[in-house]
């Protein structure tokens, strides 16, 4: 089978983004399976071509991959407009591409929600199989934010959104909020799969060589956060437990910060007035470099804005590099990763907005080192046990191809 696969933000393993759509790409092809990506560029990722762009497009092979990537600059600093700017020159620019190359059947995975608008297209006027990736649900995050407060932007929105889902013969959705999202639309569960983010265990092995940033020694109990420094992100909330820390004279618990976004600068300022000089910024690294740093650190921060869409609708690629790595977990919002932290003894989940609780469990995880051990070996028996990449991808490939027979259904 040919896919045409459209992820707006794929990147390699060379990249600092996620590298779902990399995985499943591969494990389509070594299930005998080909594939053409459709993407952007993004400060972050990687997609692996090196060549000039011709007509703002470039085309290459990527460990297999039949890559098309768009010249279309994408950042996590940028602002919402330029960011939705960013979003529709993509759809205007690759929608064409349904009509143009061959394929069986067309995949498009969020975020943004946008990229569903050709497989919408090639549902209904080329009558082609298409399977939809939920992995942020749209408009009801950023509505709940108040990212997005225009009703009529939040209307258009809604109806995209109705209309992917309604359109998909199959529908992947990356958290059980998302499956729930999925449903409240009124698609029947047969055409649900919920695939969650996988754990790289190829990656963050037993092998990978620990390593510090500058600033903080052998001897120091090192938390770190990786990804996007962003408003849905809640960083804010991690520099209070910093300042919280401070007042205790805990500086031996040093907080790294390691990405990129639209608050960095500002996160910075801040921690620069409160002289937060157990906060250390890095700059955003490659999956590989990032194994041997969490090779190397005690504690994962999972931290998120206090909005309850994010406690059942979100599946962070953090979460699952941190288990995966045999890294404890603190998580600060309630929901599905906060139960399965708690369940599986893997980390500590802590209420939101509040900072006393946070440096509390900073505390007994950075001062109990049996019971940190303990977390760490659950932590990485729970990625093997439930989200070993591998055994997902190979599930979820069972669920995309297959997508013609619920396409015959769909029809009828």
């Amino acid at each position: 089978m040919r896919v045409l696969y459209f992820h707006q933000h794929f990147s390699t393993p060379e990249g600092a983004g996620g590298i779902r759509s990399y995985k499943m790409a591969r494990k389509l092809i070594e299930r005998g399976h080909e594939v053409t990506m459709v993407c952007g560029r993004h400060t972050r990722g990687q997609t692996g071509l090196q060549g000039a762009f011709r007509g703002g497009l470039r085309r290459g092979h990527v460990d297999g991959i039949d890559l098309i990537e768009v010249d279309l600059a994408y950042s996590n600093r940028d602002g919402f407009f330029r960011r939705s700017a960013t979003f529709l020159k993509f759809v205007l620019r690759t929608v064409r591409l349904i009509f143009t190359e061959r394929y069986d059947l067309l995949f498009a995975t969020t975020t943004p929600l946008t990229v569903g608008v050709p497989g919408i297209a090639a549902r209904w006027l080329l009558r082609k199989p298409f399977v939809f990736e939920v992995r942020d649900l749209w408009p009801e995050l950023p509505r709940s934010m108040g990212v997005i407060r225009n009703p009529i932007v939040l209307s258009a929105l809604s109806l995209l959104e109705w209309c992917s889902y309604r359109s998909a013969d199959r529908l992947v959705g990356l958290s059980p909020g998302m499956v729930a999202g999925i449903r409240k639309r009124g698609v029947p569960d047969a055409r649900i799969a919920l695939v969650p983010n996988g754990c790289d265990l190829d990656i963050f092995t037993a092998d990978a060589d620990p390593w510090r940033p500058k600033g903080i020694t052998d001897t120091d109990v090192l938390a770190l956060f990786s990804g996007t420094h962003g408003i849905a992100n809640g960083l804010d909330a991690v520099l209070d437990a910093a300042a919280e820390l401070r007042r205790r004279h805990r500086d031996d618990i040093k907080i790294l910060l390691i990405g990129d976004g639209m608050l960095k600068p500002r996160l910075r300022e801040r921690a620069d007035r409160e002289a937060l000089t157990n906060v250390i910024f890095h700059d955003p690294i490659e999956k590989h470099r990032l194994a041997g740093l969490l090779a190397g650190a005690d504690i994962g921060l999972q931290t998120l804005l206090n909005v309850p869409a994010f406690y059942q609708g979100t599946s962070p690629n953090k979460f699952f590099d941190y288990i995966a790595a045999g890294l404890p977990v603190l998580n600060n919002y309630p929901g599905w990763l906060a139960d399965l932290i708690t369940e599986n003894g893997c980390g500590c989940a802590v209420p939101p907005d509040d900072p006393v609780a946070f440096a509390d469990a900073l505390e007994h995880m950075a001062d109990d080192v049996m019971a940190l051990s303990e977390m760490s070996k659950n932590a990485r028996a729970l990625a093997e046990r439930s989200f070993d990449r591998d055994r997902l991808g190979n599930r979820w490939v069972d669920w995309v191809v297959n997508a013609d027979e619920a396409a015959r259904t769909h029809d009828d």
